[in-house]
């Protein structure tokens, strides 16, 4: 099933003069990696529902994880942009692919890194750069998502440990995580951060089956019974939602570019397919209302280009807003559904198949319009941001 990917970058408003030439340069070695070693093997993992395990190391080796990681610890100490086009051109390869990698970077070496003692930082985070352990994050529970303050999952003080129980689910990465950053509450109601290594007696991770979504992306649950977690294993650096909220921010920045890359795949091939297919005796670009969806896609991946190139000029200054970078999450997810649809239609019966990636991308969006905040939960935010009127209670 494996084809040619020919695919070439949309820039409608000549947005490649805003970044330097590094940023171009990472982002061409990222996309050069996508179409070697993702776009050929994607959709026959896809259709087989399994995870291609190799890419964790390759994803490594490219420095994808936690790119923004002091180089002293393993990362790239790259900046928040360079961060943002490698997510891109992961997802526009697959959206389990740049899944692996948010959570990597964002979910798991970012609180070790912001919050982590000396020695965690030093312990886990070379590793998990260089992709020879996986982690994952635990924060969702099967009766909380868009609520976690209300999370059941605790720790009980017992001398030089903890002891973990609760269950988290929909976690990425799960199955073949080394290491996961838990967020449970302690005996005074206090969210605290601990990390969880693979073979903690009591610690289980059952992967989830049966997705119409994410099919090359590894989910699972993380349960915890009675799992003793080592004091120095928990992160000192934060209490409170703060510590998963923080995360949360970083990972939906990386989710605003990464949905553009599905959405900017997903234009390219029906764009291309549009040029070739000739029905009433000339190309189906030729008529009008495919000219119309065409021309939205473009508008607005390219408003939504512009808006991840000012979120990240913002982030490297330390001045972008959770809120900013929620309504960009919301708005990419929006995009990438609202193109990969259109570019499904424009396919025909041909859009339903493997032998193009739309159906692909618009499955994977579907999980990503509700992971890490839905689409109705950053309305609100915005809400909230713009009126100082909270609408969640």
């Amino acid at each position: 099933m494996a084809s040619t990917d020919l695919f070439q970058s949309p820039d409608y408003f000549n947005l490649d003069e805003l970044l330097t030439d590094e940023q171009k340069l990472i982002r061409e070695t990222v996309r050069n990696y996508v179409k070697k070693e993702i776009s050929p093997i994607i959709e026959d993992y896809a259709q087989r529902a399994e995870f291609p395990v190799q890419i964790v190391r390759q994803l490594g080796e490219l420095g994808c994880f936690g790119p923004t990681v002091p180089v002293e610890y393993g990362g790239g100490g790259l900046d928040y942009t360079s961060y943002g086009l490698m997510m891109q051109e992961l997802e526009r390869g697959d959206s389990g692919v740049r899944s692996t990698a948010s959570v990597q970077g964002s979910l798991v070496m970012f609180p070790i890194n912001a919050y982590g003692s000396e020695d965690q930082k030093k312990k886990f985070l070379p590793k998990l750069a260089s992709g020879e352990w996986l982690g994952c994050f635990g924060l969702t529970e099967p009766d909380h998502g868009s609520n976690p303050s209300g999370m059941l999952t605790n720790i009980k003080e017992k001398g030089d440990h903890y002891l973990l129980n609760g269950s988290k689910m929909w976690i990425s990465n799960a199955p073949y995580a080394q290491v996961a950053v838990v967020w449970a509450k302690d005996e005074a109601g206090d969210i605290r951060g601990l990390i969880v290594e693979r073979g903690m007696e009591g610690f289980t991770t059952p992967t989830t089956h049966g997705k119409w979504s994410l099919r090359a992306s590894a989910t699972g649950e993380l349960v915890f019974d009675n799992v003793r977690v080592p004091k120095e294993n928990v992160l000192p650096g934060v209490k409170g939602l703060k510590g998963p909220l923080s995360c949360l921010t970083k990972a939906r920045y990386g989710i605003a570019w990464g949905t553009i890359g599905a959405a900017m795949d997903c234009y390219d091939t029906a764009l291309r397919y549009s040029l070739q297919r000739v029905q009433f005796d000339r190309p189906i670009g030729g008529f009008q209302l495919q000219q119309k969806k065409l021309a939205e896609m473009i508008t607005e991946i390219t408003k939504a280009q512009l808006l991840n190139w000012r979120m990240g000029v913002l982030m490297d200054q330390g001045r972008v807003t959770p809120a900013q970078v929620s309504m960009a999450k919301r708005n990419g997810c929006e995009v990438a559904q609202q193109v990969a649809r259109d570019a499904r239609q424009m396919l025909g019966g041909m859009g339903i198949t493997g032998e193009y990636s739309v159906m692909r991308h618009m499955m994977n969006i579907e999980s990503v319009i509700t992971y890490e905040g839905t689409h109705d939960i950053h309305l609100l935010i915005t809400g909230m941001d713009v009126t100082g009127l909270n609408a969640f209670k």
